[in-house]
């Protein structure tokens, strides 16, 4: 009997010491890691987000936690979803995510924040199961600016179309929707013609669609493309019609990838912001919450080098628009 406790003793000493060296080794692995571990997740890989990756792990080395990307080769909803699944099941404790679709991410966006992962996205205000989104600039001033940049160079009339990367984005259709309601009440003899296009995040697909335009609609004089690639696919079938100067062209498009399109009048603006100023500012929230900081994170906040953005509800806000034109491109590296 003395002989069956000792036994037992040992094994449950032996199994608490495992346990102990266990949870020892547990500790000095975080200890040894000690960084968070966030992942970047544009809508596809592309000029416009190389500055997404490249400050992000800017931010990365200055606040001390580790950042990559994982980037879908397309704007594609679902390659997009499993690139958020894969880093949720390889553990990361962020999601930093700019979604092509704001509802197919919320089964993913729910499952990772009950996981105790933060999300933040960017271009997708108010999105559900997201902690917070981030955007550079305000909405709705946003496309009221858009509209009143295209009205200057459209002498205030004719035929415009406008493109979005789909009709699911929600900050590509809140300014839409706010260029369209500032030409409505500013530029009566603007007209657009038929509803938003879901082609500006596809080249291919904004040049068909404005090639088939310039067919139904041969008085066109303006194309409004909220999109990357939206600007300048349209570019590229006015180059093919040899319209460069009879059609104005404004896209959110990076500088770097419409500089030919500029230089050539095949596009006239692009009215943006820097993604790597989000990418920035979005570590640093994530760091905020993982920190334990959260209540912190409010109006009258500083990001470093970003500025003091508003804080309504889940939206962080910053008004930091870009225009930039032929003059102006090379001065920009995206």
């Amino acid at each position: 009997m003395k002989r069956f406790l000792l036994t037992g003793l040992a094994v449950l000493m032996l199994t608490q010491g495992f346990v102990f060296a266990q949870g020892a080794a547990e500790t000095s692995k975080q200890d040894a890691d000690g960084q968070y571990t966030m992942v970047t997740i544009p809508k596809l890989k592309c000029a416009w987000f190389i500055p997404y990756d490249v400050d992000s792990k800017k931010a990365g080395e200055e606040f001390g936690v580790e950042v990559y990307m994982q980037a879908p080769a397309a704007a594609d909803e679902a390659q997009q979803v499993r690139l958020i699944e894969d880093s949720i099941n390889q553990g990361v404790n962020a999601l930093l995510v700019v979604p092509n679709d704001a509802n197919s991410c919320v089964p993913a966006f729910k499952k990772a924040r009950d996981k105790g992962i933060v999300v933040l996205t960017h271009e997708s205000p108010n999105q559900p199961e997201a902690d917070y989104d981030i955007e550079m600039i305000d909405n709705v001033k946003f496309g009221e600016t858009a509209m009143d940049e295209l009205a200057k160079l459209s002498g205030e009339k004719g035929e415009y179309c406008v493109f979005v990367g789909s009709l699911t984005v929600p900050a590509h259709n809140i300014w839409a929707d706010a260029a369209i309601a500032r030409q409505k009440a500013k530029y009566p003899n603007m007209r657009m013609v038929d509803s938003k296009f879901p082609v500006s995040e596809d080249r291919n697909a904004s040049r068909q669609k404005t090639l088939e335009l310039l067919t139904v609609h041969p008085n066109l004089k303006g194309v409004l493309a909220f999109g990357s690639q939206g600007g300048p696919g349209a570019g590229q079938a006015l180059r093919e019609k040899g319209l460069n100067d009879s059609v104005a062209v404004i896209g959110t498009t990076s500088p770097k990838e419409a500089a030919s399109f500029l230089v050539d009048g095949a596009m006239d603006l692009c009215i943006l912001w820097s993604s790597g100023d989000a990418s920035y500012a979005m570590v640093y929230i994530a760091k905020m919450m993982l920190d334990g900081r959260q209540a912190e994170i409010k109006t009258g906040m500083e990001i470093p080098g970003i500025g003091s953005p508003t804080v309504n509800g889940m939206n962080i806000l910053f008004n930091s628009p870009l225009i930039v034109d032929a003059s102006n491109a090379d001065q920009y590296s995206f």
